[in-house]
């Protein structure tokens, strides 16, 4: 119901959680697209919940939030490991399955991504994880320190 939608809108599902009890429930829509500011989620967000008004899943009362990815995202789908190829993630997985060693988390940058799982070249090399075996995996965003008002770069 919600990707119909936001296709008509020219944007992309990317995320969607229900979560919580009763009136503290909570349906998070993650949407992924070109030009997503404040305005545009705002309008998305009226939209969706005309449309989620009448659903019959959802007549107890809940709280929609809509927003975009961010800077530092959530890993949870083969489509987002696609997307974020080149990036740099910070992924914990299940440690047997990646290695004989106790590391379960490992940070680098994302190098390959398929059907069942992707590579993460981190400082001891690349590990390969399948996707079944992640607790949880997300990009990882660097603030890069601006040069002090009349210093050059690289002083």
């Amino acid at each position: 119901m919600v990707e119909p939608y936001l296709a008509a809108e020219r944007l992309e599902l990317d995320d969607l959680e229900l979560s919580g009890r009763g009136r503290g429930r909570v349906l998070r829509v993650t949407v992924d697209g070109e030009d997503l500011g404040v305005d545009r989620l705002a309008d998305l967000s009226r939209g969706l919940s005309r449309l989620l008004d009448d659903e019959p899943t959802l007549q107890d009362a809940y709280q929609l939030e809509v927003s975009s990815p961010g800077l530092e995202r959530k890993l949870r789908r083969p489509s987002h490991f696609a997307k974020s190829r080149g990036r740099e993630v910070v992924v914990k997985a299940v440690s047997t399955a990646v290695s004989t060693d106790d590391k379960s988390t490992y940070r680098g940058v994302l190098a390959d991504s398929n059907d069942s799982g992707f590579t993460v070249d981190s400082e001891d090399g690349p590990v390969q994880i399948s996707y079944e075996d992640v607790i949880s995996a997300k990009t990882v965003f660097r603030w890069e320190k601006a040069p002090k008002p009349g210093q050059a770069k690289g002083k």
